[in-house]
């Protein structure tokens, strides 16, 4: 049983109390306080001091300083009266427990009250950091966005002059072209006109019982009006071609600039083939190929053979880091076994192989897009996940699947449905 500490003293304002407690030798942190608006207690093994005060006194603001071996209250009065004692006398064991359990209760609530605060406050200050870092990476993406679109304007704009300086010294060699036909055709024909009347003049000449007077002039001049009549054109055909098309797209509706740098890029992927790994040395063949590697990839993954099929997807982006099919299946690969960060790289790696945006690619955009966002959500953060989605819902906005799904997303932002 503790001892009871009667050797205290305390002194008095209207607003305040100061009270001086010796610890008697006992170490200062085996020394435990608990203090209310009614109660006090020290507990300082084997002694104990309580004191059931006389009035409510603001236990927040109050203070307690400990050292030279006491403990020195400063107890702020809620009303500022004197008091006649220091605790309330004629309290009787049953007052005295309720009076402890009414303080343990109004403690254990003020701590729940100050926790959910404190947690409260912790949320704000983490949607607050989020809202900031969404806004910065905002900026950052539309900035990345606005030089890109430049330099693709600039580009557009120096190919389009090129096309025009290319069409103009087309049609200047035309016209050079078509003068110097003209220009033979006229030559050809004043030869014509030169050799007919040196032949004309020729039979004249020799013929000398021609008939004389008005008749013979007119025979004359119609013959010649008749041997200058030109000849009629030749037959000839104009062959016509059409600019051949990879897209399905008219020319006139298609986006030309994109669709020629990612055929470009295309191409680059078909050709870049890294044949001097160490490890291919064993391989057959067809082994050695990134698109019988994928094959071999998908597969397994049918047969939920996740971590083989990413191996297979491995060894094929090592061959040919350019094919951006590879890495989307390696994302969903990620997404099965919950390497979620692994799949919000390789999703983000096939979108930026898949540019630029144009026809051909708007299936695998899309799906990049959705397997991002599943990994953004399933790491609680549903915001840059919703913008995954809405992304590919711009690409295909007809996917009832997509709309679904971040219609839930939504919901759960906005609080109205808890994740399953």
């Amino acid at each position: 049983m503790p001892l009871q500490v009667s050797d205290y003293s305390w002194q008095q304002t209207k607003t305040a109390v100061f009270l001086s407690l010796p610890l008697k030798g006992v170490c200062v942190r085996d020394t435990d306080v608990f203090c209310t608006e009614n109660y006090l207690k020290v507990n300082f093994p084997p002694f104990l001091f309580e004191a059931f005060l006389y009035a409510p006194i603001d236990d927040e603001s109050s203070k307690a300083k400990i050292g030279n071996d006491t403990i020195v209250f400063t107890l702020y009065k809620k009303e500022a009266a004197m008091w006649e004692t220091l605790s309330v006398t004629g309290v009787d064991k049953e007052m005295m427990q309720r009076i402890r359990e009414k303080s343990i209760l109004q403690a254990q609530e003020r701590a729940k009250e100050a926790t959910e605060a404190k947690a409260a406050a912790k949320r704000e200050d983490q949607k607050y950091a989020l809202s900031v870092m969404m806004k910065i990476e905002e900026e950052e993406r539309k900035k990345i966005e606005d030089m890109k679109e430049n330099e693709r304007i600039k580009a557009t704009k120096e190919l389009e002059a090129w096309k025009e300086y290319q069409r103009k010294a087309e049609e200047q060699k035309k016209i050079q072209r078509e003068e110097k036909l003209c220009q033979k055709e006229k030559q050809i024909k004043e030869e014509r006109k030169k050799i007919k009347y040196k032949s004309l003049t020729r039979n004249l000449a020799s013929r000398n019982l021609a008939p004389k007077g008005r008749n013979s002039e007119n025979i004359f001049t119609e013959k010649l009006k008749e041997d200058s009549i030109p000849a009629p054109r030749s037959v000839g055909s104009i062959k016509i071609n059409f600019t051949p098309r990879v897209f399905p797209t008219a020319l006139r509706e298609s986006q030309v600039a994109e669709e020629e740098e990612w055929l470009h890029k295309q191409a680059e992927a078909r050709r870049a083939m890294n044949t001097d790994i160490a490890e291919l040395c064993d391989l057959k063949e067809e082994e050695k190929n990134p698109e019988w590697l994928k094959d071999k990839g998908n597969k397994l993954f049918a047969t939920e053979n996740y971590l083989a099929a990413i191996n297979a997807y491995n060894l094929a982006i090592r061959l040919n880091n350019k094919m951006p099919l590879l890495y989307l299946n390696r994302a969903a690969c990620h997404l099965k076994l919950k390497n979620l960060h692994k799949a919000i790289e390789d999703s983000s790696k096939a979108l930026e192989l898949l540019m630029p945006p144009v026809t051909d690619n708007a299936n695998a955009r899309m799906k990049a897009h959705v397997r991002r966002g599943t990994a953004f959500c399933q790491l609680e953060l549903y915001v840059e996940g919703l913008q995954d989605y809405e992304a590919a819902l711009k690409i295909d906005p007809s996917n009832k699947i997509v709309q679904i799904d971040a219609e839930k997303i939504r919901n759960v932002i906005q609080g109205t449905e808890l994740k399953s």
